[in-house]
């Protein structure tokens, strides 16, 4: 996809991170520009939400199908910071955590295998250290908090709006209050469960798109102005290769360096790692009930199939 986004420029290859589109963000990213907290030493990011489950069994419930709280909500995080601050994450140290596997939707022989906990530290360019904590176990109000800390003050994002201190100031300045209305009479959680931060998001993104197009005489082409601020394909396998490099991180307890693929993977090999994964996990479940002194289980067998083989 990276390779066919290079190769039509004049196709729009954007990623839907609408969180870069917010106004709160927007006028962060310029404020950090503008050295208001200096220089960027810490990133700090909260994201607390009830469950991602579904009523029913899906792709959420799923690691290998893309679930849980670290790639549904964490590579949003990942790219914010990279966004705001212009710089990458070279190392990552984190942690993932399934605690609830069944509900009452979800029993019997399925199980959920995807996070919801997740805590990650990244070790970015220029210094700056990053700590992210996503935990979808908690009742009540989504909480949604991003703040950068500087050497000269700190900026922090509560859902849509955004404050600020100085290290000369005895207490924060509302910087911006975001006024968009979405919907009149819309839950908190939105259409869906997806939070309203997130359709905020989205509306403005919507709108730049909008922007992109009018004025043009020709419908093939579009102004990137309005969209500049947007997500790139590459940008996307960036962070993909933080959530990959997050994910060695928890399996092996040790700092893992990020690789970003220069040359398309073998999709042979990814799927004989991510099965093999699976089933040897699944296999270590059903010892993990066996007394000390009962028989154990023999790790299954896996069979799979290639055209290549």
């Amino acid at each position: 996809m990276v390779t066919a986004s290079r190769y039509y420029p004049q196709l729009m290859s954007l990623v839907g991170n609408v969180l870069r589109f917010l106004p709160a963000f927007v006028r962060m990213k310029q404020l950090i520009a503008e050295h208001y907290v200096g220089a960027v030493m810490i990133c700090d990011a909260r994201v607390y939400s009830g469950s991602l489950l579904s009523p029913n069994y899906g792709w959420i419930c799923d690691e290998l199908m893309g679930g849980g709280g670290l790639h549904t909500m964490g590579t949003y995080i990942v790219d914010l910071l990279t966004h705001l601050t212009g710089q990458k994450a070279e190392k990552v140290h984190g942690l993932l955590k399934t605690f609830v596997r069944q509900n009452a939707a979800i029993r019997g022989i399925r199980h959920v295998t995807s996070d919801d906990f997740c805590f990650f530290q990244m070790l970015m360019g220029g210094g700056v250290c990053s700590t992210v904590t996503l935990n979808f176990n908690m009742p009540g109000a989504f909480v949604h908090e991003v703040m950068v800390v500087g050497s000269a003050g700190r900026l922090v994002a509560r859902g849509a709006d955004l404050y600020g201190q100085k290290n000369s100031a005895t207490q924060e300045e509302l910087l911006l209050r975001d006024s968009l209305a979405v919907g009149t009479g819309l839950p908190e959680q939105g259409p869906q469960g997806v939070p309203l931060l997130y359709l905020k998001g989205m509306v403005y993104m919507v709108q730049a798109l909008r922007q992109s197009f009018q004025g043009q005489g020709d419908r093939r082409t579009w102004d990137h102005t309005p969209v500049s601020m947007a997500a790139s394909f590459e940008d996307g396998l960036y962070m993909q290769s933080v959530v990959d490099a997050i994910k060695r991180s928890s399996r092996s307890g040790e700092w893992e360096a990020v690789e970003v693929l220069t040359e398309e993977p073998d999709a042979n090999q990814n799927l004989c790692e991510a099965l093999q994964r699976n089933n040897l996990s699944t296999w270590a479940e059903l010892n993990s009930g066996e007394s000390e002194g009962g028989s154990r289980r023999t790790p299954p067998p896996v069979l799979i199939y290639s055209s290549d083989w």
